[in-house]
């Protein structure tokens, strides 16, 4: 054979190795969703979600709450296998969930109602990350007075420059604290600016939570609790315009929603999958499938 032939034939099954090894070895799914890594990640009397890809696909993070407990698990592969499941964050009195790397997945950040001194009972969420260090990652750090204020905080999402987007009821009215908010902060010089709430076309004085932002910030998929909802809490997806500006939320549909409650929304780095939270369990679409709100189609 000829040597650039055989060349290039080790390339290629190099690179069909490496896509087998990704994202746990599963089969990608098409254009309907389906349950991800069942008997594996998606497991029964557990509920799992957030849940986070390396940006190469080999590292796995996701939470899962059972028997009254809320931690943080991850899947790694290394040596040529994907390793045993590990339990990273885990407290007897509280509780950790959420996960979300940050852009050059240095630090992993989640939510947790553990006090600052890590002492004592519950309090409301906060933002908080932990910093890897080898093989190990740091203590938990809290985010700071900057973004976490004296009530929830909850999910994280980033841009590829580091801005930060997230919910908080920190503005309810009394009586209202099921009313949640998006707010985006920037990251410069190794701080995050005060945040600003999103205008009204994303928040609506109800119920708008758990954002995933593109990496040119240039859509977001969030879950919203609306009138013309299809169950306890749908998936919405909003694009900027020509402006800048956002586009008013549009629901995601049958495609995704259902009467259950939606959540948990994100998109692997490369672009290809769109995972979310749905009847307990971690489900993953093709992502091409976001194409099709930004169109006419039938949602």
């Amino acid at each position: 054979m000829n040597k650039y032939i055989t060349i290039i034939a080790a390339f290629f099954l190099g690179t069909q190795a490496f896509g087998q090894e990704v994202y746990l070895n599963q089969k990608p799914p098409g254009l309907e969703s389906e349950v991800f890594a069942p008997n594996i990640v998606s497991l029964p009397g557990q509920h799992e979600y957030g849940s986070v890809f390396s940006a190469d696909g080999l590292e796995f993070f996701y939470a899962i709450s059972k028997d009254g407990k809320n931690e943080i698990l991850t899947l790694k592969f290394a040596n040529g296998n994907w390793g045993k499941l590990e339990t990273i964050l885990t407290h007897k009195t509280y509780s950790y969930n959420d996960p979300m790397l940050s852009p050059n997945g240095k630090r992993l950040y989640f939510i947790s109602d553990q006090p600052l001194d890590g002492k004592g009972n519950v309090k409301d969420y906060d933002i908080w990350y932990v910093e890897r260090e080898g093989e190990f990652w740091t203590k938990p750090i809290n985010v700071g007075t900057a973004i976490n204020s004296e009530k929830n905080e909850y999910y994280i999402s980033f841009s590829a420059e580091g801005a930060l987007y997230f919910s908080s009821n920190k503005n309810a009215d009394e009586g209202k604290n099921y009313n949640y908010d998006i707010y985006s902060s920037q990251h410069k010089n190794g701080e995050f600016s005060s945040p600003i709430k999103l205008d009204t076309v994303i928040n609506t004085g109800r119920y708008e939570a758990d954002v995933f932002i593109s990496p040119d910030e240039d859509y977001m998929i969030f879950c919203a609790i609306r009138k013309e909802g299809m169950g306890q809490g749908d998936l919405y997806i909003s694009f900027k315009d020509e402006n800048d500006h956002w586009t008013p939320a549009v629901n995601m549909g049958s495609k995704i929603n259902n009467e259950l409650h939606q959540l948990c929304p994100f998109v692997t780095a490369d672009g290809k999958y769109f995972f979310f939270t749905s009847n307990q369990d971690i489900y993953w679409v093709d992502a091409q499938i976001i194409d099709s709100y930004g169109t006419d189609k039938d949602k």
